[in-house]
C-alpha cells in the first residue's frame, strides 16, 4: 500500500498515514471516551483516556507490522514502508521470502508481537499500582492485543494466518503459487461468511458491530481476490515466452546504403516511421541502426558513409531468445533500462522486438482481459507501465 503521507520513519522504515486512519482514530476515541466519561474520573479524563486508547491501539498495530518488517529485513528483503489505515496497518515489502520456512517466520512475527504485548500489559496491570484511567487503558489494550493476535491467525489471506497457511501448503507441495491459491480461497470463503453473518446480525440486532464485521469481510474478499489475480499474472509471466509477446514492428534496411539515402528514403519520406531499424547485407543481419547516432556525424559526410558507421552489432545490443520466459525478458529490460529488447531466432537472426506495450498486450490476451488499443499505444509511446501495475516487481518475484 503506497497511499497516504509520510510522517517519519521507524528504524529506517518510512511510516505512512492513510487518510482513512483519522476516521478510525475518531471512532475509537469517541467509543471509549463516551463510555469512560461516565466514570468517576470526570468527563475530561474520560475523553483523554479514550484518545490515549486510540493512539496506543495504533501503536500496537505499528509494532505488529514492525515485527513482520524486521524479520523480513533480516532475510535481506527491503521494507518499503509501513502504512496505518482504516483496518489497521500493512507493511509493504519488496519481495517474497525465498523459502516456505522464511515466509512462515515473517507471517508469524506480527501475531507473535501482539501476543507478547498482551503478556506484557497483563504483567504491568498485575504488578504496578495504576490509577483508574491508566488501568482501564492497559486492561483494554491487553485484551485488544490478545484479540488482534488471535484474529490475525485466522487461516485466510490477507490475514497473517493466511500467510502461515500459504507457507505450509508451499512446504507440502513445493509450489508457492499453490500456497497462495489455497490461502486466497480460504480468505474468500471466510470473507463471504463474515459479510453474510454481519448483514444478518445487523438486521437482527441493529448493532454497528455487525456492520463492522461485514465491512471486514468485504475487505477480506477484495484482498483475497487480489492475491488470486496477482498469482494469475505471475503464472502467465512464467508460461509466456518472448515469442508470444514479440512483434515485427521494425524495418530491415540495406547496410550498404549511405546515411543520406537512408535518411531520405526512410526518415523523411515514410508516412509512419518505424521506431526500430535493423541493417542487413549479404543475407545476414548486421545489427541495429542507431538513428540517434546520425547527429554525431557531420551532414557533409552522410553521402560518403554507409549505415555500417552507425550499426550496433546484434552481439552488443540487449537481446533475448524466442524461448526466454517473459518474466526474464521483463527483468532484463528493467535491469538494462531499455525501452525495448530484440528477440533473436535460434539461427541468430532478428525474430522480433518487445516493448512494454507488447508485454501488457500479451498478458491481457493470456488472461482474457480486454484492454483498449489506445492504452497499449500510450504505453509504447511513454515506455512505461501504467501507474499501479507492478509488472517488474511481479516478474522479479516470479523468477526468484
Amino acid at each position: 500500500m503506497k497511499s497516504g503521507f509520510r510522517i517519519g520513519s521507524i528504524l529506517g522504515i518510512p511510516l505512512l498515514i492513510d487518510t482513512s486512519w483519522f476516521l478510525i482514530l475518531w471512532l475509537v476515541t469517541f467509543y471509549y471516551g463516551s463510555v469512560w466519561q461516565q466514570e468517576s474520573w470526570g468527563e475530561t479524563w474520560g475523553w483523554v483516556a479514550g484518545f490515549a486508547m486510540a493512539l496506543m491501539l495504533f501503536g500496537s498495530v505499528l509494532l505488529h507490522e514492525l515485527g513482520h518488517s524486521l524479520v523480513a529485513r533480516s532475510q535481506g528483503i527491503k521494507v518499503n514502508s509501513i502504512t496505518l489505515f482504516l483496518f489497521g496497518g500493512i507493511a509493504s515489502i519488496d519481495q517474497e521470502s525465498k523459502t516456505p520456512g522464511q515466509a512462515f517466520q515473517v507471517a508469524i512475527a506480527g501475531p507473535g508481537v501482539s501476543f507478547s504485548l498482551f503478556l506484557i500489559l497483563i504483567l504491568i496491570d498485575a504488578t504496578l499500582p495504576l490509577s483508574p484511567p491508566v488501568q482501564e487503558v492497559v486492561q483494554n489494550l491487553a485484551y485488544i492485543n490478545y484479540v488482534l493476535a488471535l484474529f490475525n491467525m485466522i487461516p485466510g489471506l490477507p490475514l497473517d494466518g493466511g500467510q502461515v497457511l500459504k507457507s505450509i501448503v508451499w512446504k507440502m507441495t513445493g509450489s508457492r503459487m499453490k500456497g497462495v491459491r489455497w490461502a486466497a480461497r480460504a480468505g474468500q470463503m471466510l470473507g463471504w461468511t463474515a459479510i453474510i453473518l454481519g448483514v444478518m446480525g445487523y438486521f437482527t440486532t441493529f448493532q454497528f458491530s455487525s456492520l463492522w464485521l461485514a465491512l471486514l469481510g468485504w475487505f477480506g474478499v477484495r484482498n483475497a481476490s487480489a492475491y488470486n489475480q496477482v498469482t494469475d499474472l505471475q503464472e502467465a509471466l512464467k508460461e509466456l515466452n518472448a515469442a508470444a509477446a514479440m512483434t515485427r514492428e521494425f524495418r530491415v534496411v540495406d547496410a550498404e546504403m549511405s546515411l543520406e539515402e537512408f535518411t531520405h528514403s526512410y526518415l523523411e519520406r515514410e508516412m509512419a516511421q518505424a521506431d526500430v531499424y535493423y541493417a542487413s547485407s549479404d543475407g545476414r543481419y548486421r545489427g541495429l541502426v542507431a538513428v540517434e547516432d546520425l547527429n554525431a556525424i557531420e551532414r557533409s559526410l552522410w553521402e560518403k558513409q554507409s549505415l555500417h558507421s552507425i550499426i550496433h552489432p546484434l552481439s552488443d545490443i540487449p537481446s533475448v531468445k524466442e524461448t526466454t520466459p517473459l518474466a526474464e525478458v521483463i527483468n532484463q529490460m528493467e535491469a538494462q533500462e531499455v525501452r525495448r529488447i530484440t528477440v533473436l531466432s535460434p539461427a541468430g537472426a532478428v525474430a522480433g522486438v518487445i516493448d512494454r506495450g507488447d508485454i501488457v498486450k500479451a498478458l491481457a490476451e493470456k488472461l482474457k482481459i480486454p484492454i483498449p488499443d489506445a492504452l497499449i499505444k500510450q504505453i509504447k509511446e511513454e515506455g512505461a507501465y501504467p501507474a499501479g501495475l507492478q509488472i517488474p516487481a511481479l516478474a522479479k518475484a516470479a523468477t526468484d
